[in-house]
């Protein structure tokens, strides 16, 4: 509630009515997914308009964008999709007003690059583009007798906006922060200078290939621009890089014209494919999607969003008996396909519904092996995680199938106690990262800012690490290994693997050539032996 005016919250996991009575307020806030496309509104506010082209969720702004019965809808966003916009309204008829804002406060790219963390200063916010990066540097800025907090995309909610407020805090010792790009969207951080660990980033393409190219200029924009920001104490930002090699790429990246969108994604409904799969009824789900998307005809406007999500869902929950709309919503709930205790969640609850057996609050507990423990180090805080999702996916699901999923008001509060679990690890997130290395569960050294960490005074690594390590530099001095590593499509934990799965492919030839050999050797002598038989 802002100035006294009641609004209520809808996402996909919760709904929050403001009125004390429970009745809807005049005002309501939600995630673009859930925005009610037939309900009637005076104005409609659609955020970050530019993702209408994201090849995973750019359908939902489609939807939002064609589907809301509004009497105005003001869109905001990057000035690339107001091509794309004037062009979809001209089709439905409606009329569309353009305005440009300038940014309130100043922002300078600087002209040297941070080289080293003795050199960060209060209001820095390191961006990586991985996990192990955020470990590396959180370690390296402890070494450092400094204390940083720490924001990425798996973290719940409500450790995020932990971790900001104690960034934010003027009264906190804590002034540094390390962020993935999770910073770019959603979170009011009081940050003077954005500091760029990494240029490359791994991203999926239209055809659901996973790509390692360097940032665009919209997503460089998106997260320079969190540095000095109105809302906040510094009335001037800052971007540089980590690294003196990538000052110059950030430099063109940012100078380049941000290209227009040429095309807004789609998604297929349930209604288009239960009429879909009426014409071939044995089809499964997920080879419903592969044709269904294969004989679509769409336009230059338009694209249809990669779909590999949706049908990774539908292959592992094909064999369970359910009807083809309630797969359907099955394979639209949002999970981390790279946690296999999600995806196993994901069966067991299909399993579950499709015996018409209640996921009751009780059976969750069990399932989740309530209570929990706080985390001793960064494989209990990546299990955490996963529960915390899971707890996410019945929540979702219990909106959908209220009888199935009875008890999420309960459910939600076992998740607000694990976030508070999860914030204390997170808190102590260093200590975690200390543990997992001395308990041999986690390797830094193959992440950029490990070998930054080395160079900048970390602790010395083993003799077997040290070796691996010299022998991955060497590799990537050859051309080709160089060239991979400069574009990120390899680091040097890739290549140790490499080595490893050659050697060992090498010492099998070898065996299997030496046994040939010694096949050979005794047939010879079976051929010269009057007495073999």
């Amino acid at each position: 509630m802002l100035s006294g005016v009641l609004c209520d919250l809808v996402t996909g996991e919760e709904r929050v009515v403001a009125d004390p009575d429970g009745k809807p307020a005049a005002h309501v806030a939600c995630t673009v997914e859930m925005c009610s496309v037939t309900s009637s509104y005076d104005v409609a506010v659609i955020d970050e308009i530019q993702m209408i082209k994201d090849p995973a969720r750019g359908w939902a702004w489609t939807r939002a964008l064609l589907g809301l019965c509004a009497e105005e809808i003001h869109l905001c966003g990057e000035a690339a999709a107001i091509d794309i916009v004037t062009e979809l309204m001209y089709t439905t008829g409606e009329e569309v007003e353009v305005r440009n804002y300038n940014r309130l406060t100043p922002i300078t790219v600087l002209d040297h690059a941070l080289e080293s963390l003795d050199n960060l200063r209060p209001g820095d916010c390191i961006v990586c583009f991985s996990k192990n990066d955020i470990y590396s540097v959180s370690r390296q800025i402890e070494v450092r007798g400094l204390e940083s907090a720490v924001i990425y995309g798996s973290l719940p909610p409500g450790t995020k906006l932990a971790q900001a407020k104690k960034f934010n805090d003027p009264d906190d010792p804590c002034k540094i922060l390390v962020a993935t790009d999770a910073i770019g969207m959603g979170l009011n951080l009081s940050i003077k200078r954005i500091i760029f660990n990494s240029l490359i980033k791994p991203s999926i393409n239209e055809k659901g290939e996973k790509e390692m190219e360097p940032i665009s200029t919209s997503q460089a924009l998106q997260i320079s621009g969190r540095a000095g920001r109105f809302s906040s104490k510094f009335k001037e930002g800052e971007v540089t890089t980590m690294y003196p090699e990538d000052l110059k790429l950030l430099k063109e990246i940012l100078n380049k014209p941000v290209e227009p969108i040429e095309a807004a994604g789609l998604h297929p409904t349930a209604d288009q494919i239960e009429m879909f799969a009426y014409h071939l009824p044995d089809t499964t789900l997920a080879n419903l999607i592969d044709i269904f998307v294969d004989f679509s005809q769409v336009d230059g406007q338009y694209f249809v969003c990669n779909m590999d999500d949706f049908k990774f869902s539908a292959d592992l929950i094909q064999h369970i008996p359910l009807s083809l709309r309630v797969r359907y919503v099955f394979c639209t709930a949002p999970i981390n396909k790279k946690q296999p205790f999600v995806c196993s969640s994901l069966l067991q609850f299909a399993r579950q519904y499709s015996r018409n057996e209640p996921l009751t609050f009780a059976w969750l507990r069990r399932y989740a092996r309530w209570p929990l423990q706080p985390p001793k180090n960064i494989k209990d805080l990546v299990e955490l995680e996963a529960i915390h999702d899971v707890l996410d996916l019945y929540l979702w699901l219990s909106y959908r199938f209220v009888d199935m999923f009875p008890d999420a008001s309960l459910v939600r509060d076992l998740q607000k106690e694990l976030d508070g679990i999860i914030q204390k690890g997170v808190h102590n997130i260093t200590r975690l990262i200390r543990m997992s290395e001395s308990q041999r569960m986690l390797n830094l050294d193959s992440s950029p800012a490990g070998k930054q960490g080395q160079l900048l005074g970390a602790a010395k690594p083993s003799l077997g690490e040290a070796v691996d390590t010299a022998m991955a530099e060497s590799l990537s001095s050859k051309s080709l290994a160089s060239k991979l590593v400069r574009q990120g499509r390899l680091t040097p934990h890739m290549l140790r693997q490499l080595r490893k799965e050659w050697l060992k492919q090498q010492t099998d030839e070898e065996r299997a050539r030496a046994e040939n050999g010694r096949h050979s050797e005794r047939m010879r002598r079976k051929k010269n032996d009057p007495n073999a038989h």
